[in-house]
């Protein structure tokens, strides 16, 4: 969902003030109270030159200025205002956060993917300003392009349902068979739906450029336009090498959020672009720069993302939407916009007022997370490094059947089974290698394989890969972690359904891989 010039990066991590985890949105208007940012309404708006974007002086004076959190003062130029308010129906009061029930670990985190979006926004039109600069007349960047790549940074996720990625990973595969939903796919409708629905008078080859940025990291990808300038398309939703403002942004905002020091800075990446072979590139010294950026974010999702209480809490949201699904049809909104924007965060608040006995299963379990009375984490255990290739999910039916005879008799509906992968943003190779080096049919998500590509100093126009080895010694030699981490439903089943868990490992691996044993004190908790 949701969310130029030199960016100024703020000081002041003001947060939101709302920390009821599963409150009402109460997003009523765009303001510092919603999220984080304010406009000012004083300013007024000279006509739309061509030339617009060229003055930063003229960009200040004239433009609506934000104060966000992260960056400080965000200048939105017309353009981008006029589509900016037809947004906030959308985004603004459907207060979906931007990192799903994270912020019931981290009372911090309930920033919306619209202040997300506002950030991508403010760094793509300083990335492709930056361009601009150092290489305009050599690469032909216009004010068309410029607008483009900002507006794509604007709208790039409109299409996250409720809860983030819960909705899309968790939820719907179990309620829709073979479904292939995904966000990218769902922003390119939102985007045609508010065009459409709020007559936004924006130039129709701008808007299909935009769609084809938001989804050019995604497997659908479409076809670039006239195949010209294919590096405006690394600026958003990189699908070459996975470098975009998109992560820069997020793993920013996220660390800030959630109290973790960040060191990555992208503003050293951001100096140092240039465009070769009509690619982005960075300089070679970067190297570990861009390394650290992957590490940060797979930091991220280990101690944030999927954290075993936010996966705990995930799985009991996920089971109470499943058991009100039939009655709510929360499925059937995924293809019509029209619907689908009704759809946020306060599906929760809906099931828990609501009187229909048909809901009481689902109240039940929101009941339990209001109570803190969470799905128990019973033991969990990496993937060996050998046989992390041919790893198939775990599912409650194999620990069940992995329970020997005596005790409790377990069930599948006792078990809640989370099989966490971690890497550095392309499986189990690392993000910064050639593709020539990766084995034949190897994919990263999709299609594409990640190419870290640099040139030497701002006079070479050779660019080049760099294998780690030549960089250092103590980069990882293992690119990806594979968690698996079994919950019991009822306290009093922790015990049954460790023991089991012991046993499947002993079946598969031949050994307990789990770190050590399910505390007794937990196995005893009645």
């Amino acid at each position: 969902m949701v969310p130029q010039l030199d960016p100024t990066i703020g000081s002041s991590p003001q947060l939101s003030p709302e920390l009821d985890p599963m409150a009402e949105s109460r997003c009523a208007d765009v303001g510092a109270d919603a999220m984080g940012a304010f406009f000012n309404e004083e300013l007024s708006f000279p006509p739309v030159h061509a030339n617009f974007a060229s003055s930063q002086e003229q960009l200040i004076r004239f433009s609506k200025n934000v104060h966000d959190n992260v960056h400080g003062n965000i200048y939105l130029d017309p353009v981008r205002y006029v589509t900016l308010n037809n947004l906030v129906s959308y985004l603004g009061k459907k207060k979906r956060e931007a990192i799903g029930v994270t912020h019931l670990v981290y009372p911090g985190a309930v920033h919306s993917r619209f202040e997300h979006s506002l950030g991508v926004y403010w760094l793509a039109g300083a990335a492709i300003q930056k361009l601009k600069q150092n290489q305009g007349l050599e690469l032909g960047i216009d004010n068309f392009d410029i607008q483009t790549v900002k507006l794509a940074g604007l709208l790039h996720d409109v299409g996250h349902g409720p809860f983030s990625h819960l909705f899309e990973r968790e939820f719907l595969p179990r309620v829709v068979s073979g479904c292939k939903w995904s966000h990218e796919q769902m922003s390119l409708k939102m985007v045609d739906h508010i065009v459409d629905e709020h007559h936004i008078d924006v130039d129709f080859e701008m808007i299909k450029k935009v769609k084809e940025m938001i989804v050019a990291s995604s497997e659908l990808t479409l076809p670039k336009g006239t195949r010209e300038k294919h590096f405006l398309y690394d600026i958003v939703a990189n699908g070459r090498n996975g470098i975009d403002v998109d992560k820069f942004d997020y793993i920013v905002r996220d660390s800030r959020a959630c109290g973790l020091g960040c060191n990555f800075e992208f503003q050293r990446l951001m100096e140092t672009m240039r465009v070769l072979d009509d690619e982005i590139c960075y300089r070679a010294k970067e190297y570990l720069t861009v390394h650290k950026l992957f590490y940060t974010r797979a930091d991220l999702y280990r101690t944030i993302y999927t954290h075993p209480k936010v996966k705990a809490i995930e799985l009991m949201v996920v089971d109470a939407l499943l058991k009100a699904n039939d009655f709510l049809e929360i499925s059937s909104s995924i293809e019509d916009p029209s619907d689908y924007w009704k759809l946020d965060d306060s599906i929760i608040k809906t099931i828990e007022i609501a009187p229909n006995q048909e809901l009481k299963e689902s109240r039940d379990l929101i009941l339990r997370i209001r109570r803190r009375n969470l799905y128990q984490f019973c033991n969990e255990y990496t993937v060996p490094k050998e046989n992390l290739e041919h790893f198939k999910d775990v599912t409650p039916q194999d620990i069940v059947c992995s329970q020997k005879n005596g005790g409790a008799i377990l069930k599948e509906e006792d078990v809640a089974v989370s099989n966490v992968r971690i890497d550095l943003a392309r499986g189990r190779h690392n993000p910064l290698e050639s593709s020539s080096r990766l084995p034949v049919g190897s994919t990263f998500q999709c299609t594409t394989f990640y190419i870290f590509i640099s040139f030497q100093d701002y006079e070479s126009k050779e660019k080049f890969p760099i294998p780690d080895n030549r960089i250092s010694h103590l980069l990882p030699a293992c690119y990806q972690d594979m968690i698996v981490r079994v919950y019991s439903k009822k306290p009093e089943l922790v015990g049954a359904i460790s023991e089991a868990f012991e046993n499947f490992q002993l079946k598969t691996y031949g050994i307990k891989a789990q770190v050590h044993e399910t505390p007794e004190k937990k196995k005893r908790r009645l």
